[in-house]
């Protein structure tokens, strides 16, 4: 079963982060991606922009229109997020409990309910 692993943080968090301890954190990222990808339990995993960067998109008279934001109500956003096919609800909470900054940081674990067709 497929499921989403969705991380969130903030321009506070990042900023604490020494830039000197920037190398060995993404390491430990890297090494987790590597691991479950190299038992087909990962899928992708992606790191996102700042919020700042994001963007609205709706449609008005069949074109696209292109505004600021996203105007969240928080200061946390979603920071990045995988997509993991594992056997069991309980091993994607293991992989969920296993990423680099769990202790500090919780992640959300959202089942994919289905596929598009060309997913499928």
């Amino acid at each position: 079963m497929k499921y989403l692993l969705m991380i969130y943080g903030n321009q506070e968090k990042w900023a604490s982060l020494l830039a000197e301890d920037w190398p060995r954190e993404i390491a430990k990222q890297d090494a987790y991606n590597k691991k479950y990808q190299a038992t087909g339990e990962l899928l992708g995993g992606y790191g996102l922009a700042d919020a700042a960067a994001a963007k609205l998109v709706s449609r008005r008279n069949g074109a696209p229109v292109v505004s600021d934001g996203p105007f969240l109500e928080t200061k946390e956003y979603m920071a990045s997020f995988y997509l993991v096919d594992v056997e069991s609800e309980e091993r994607a909470y293991e992989l969920a409990a296993e990423m680099p900054w769990a202790d500090q940081n919780p992640t959300e674990v959202w089942p994919i309910l289905h596929e598009s067709a060309a997913d499928a």
